[in-house]
């Protein structure tokens, strides 16, 4: 059993509200105890895992460590001049006709309404996304060959 395999055991068990498990597999060995005080904190628990026989050291219910954000999808708050182009479907975003073609757009680019931006391929169909808007690209939210979502940001107008 991995260590995160084993985190996820104890934030089940945690979450469940038991006060005693255990666990065996193999020769790996796993016991939780719990304070029966809910008022007490999470890190009192105990938990003792043995392999072989030999006791492994566990730190106190440390949570693994949160994978890096993202870059932001959408535009903060204060950068929301120009119009927004949003995914009308789910797929796979495509930023040019094919593998060797130039991109249909880039930052800096001037649209006019109705030109092609992108391709979102569902479910083996390939959509065009065409602007609703004439005006400069500022930017482009998404990259070639990235999974989108319906309503997702692709493309800022301005």
């Amino acid at each position: 059993m991995q260590y995160e395999e084993i985190l996820k055991l104890v934030k089940g068990v945690s979450e469940a509200g038991l006060t005693n498990f255990e666990y065996t597999e193999g020769n790996i060995r796993i016991v939780m105890s719990c304070p029966e005080n809910k008022q007490a904190p999470v890190a009192a628990s105990v938990v003792s895992v043995s392999e072989g026989g030999q006791p492994v050291e566990i730190p106190e219910m440390a949570a693994p460590a949160p994978a890096p954000a993202p870059a932001p999808a959408a535009p903060a708050a204060d950068d929301q001049s120009g119009n927004i182009v949003k995914c009308p479907l789910v797929g796979t975003f495509y930023a040019a006709p094919s593998e060797d073609s130039p991109a249909f757009v880039k930052v800096g680019d001037t649209v006019k309404k109705g030109q092609t931006l992108g391709i979102v391929e569902a479910m083996k169909l390939m959509n065009e996304i065409e602007s609703e808007f004439d005006g400069v690209v500022k930017e482009i939210y998404v990259q070639n060959e990235e999974s989108v979502e319906y309503g997702q940001p692709l493309f800022r107008i301005g």
